[in-house]
């Protein structure tokens, strides 16, 4: 009765084992094709002045260095709507990806309403102090006429 439980169970376990394999590629093969459509599409709005041709040319390229196909490629002005397929194992999902500008207008500096933080002077209770130093290391560029250290003078 024994072997009887033990064959059922990793009978059991195996086919539980493989289930868990396919979702697994099944992902996989999914995130492929998303990644592939994603940059596929980026490919082809940086191109799509050019006209379509030139751009899905170019979404195909991408798509092919990623290991996908491209399955519908459309521009229409600064637009690109690309479906790029990935196969992994069994599975050959198709994801669809647009790309183009941004639909709003990036926020600008806010306009002068008031007097600045620096005319106003500090909040009740805060002293003001002269701004500290900002050590070398820290800058994100060096001043005028001075160089970067070298990698012997980090520390």
């Amino acid at each position: 009765m024994a072997t009887v439980w033990v064959a059922v169970t990793t009978a059991t376990l195996c086919a539980v084992f493989a289930m868990v394999l396919a979702l697994g590629q099944a992902v996989a093969a999914r995130h492929r094709a998303g990644g592939a459509a994603d940059l596929a599409a980026l490919a082809a709005a940086d191109r799509a002045l050019r006209g379509e041709e030139t751009a899905c040319r170019a979404a195909d390229e991408v798509a092919a260095a990623q290991g996908a196909q491209i399955v519908r490629c459309w521009v229409r002005g600064e637009i690109a709507d690309v479906t790029a397929r990935a196969r992994f194992g069994p599975y050959a999902p198709e994801v669809r990806s647009r790309a183009g500008p941004p639909v709003t207008p990036l926020p600008t500096a806010p306009s002068a309403v008031g007097p600045s933080a620096g005319e106003r002077g500090p909040p009740d209770g805060v002293t003001a102090q002269s701004p500290q130093p900002v050590p070398g290391w820290l800058r994100a560029s060096p001043p005028a006429g001075e160089l970067p250290p070298g990698p012997a003078e980090r520390s």
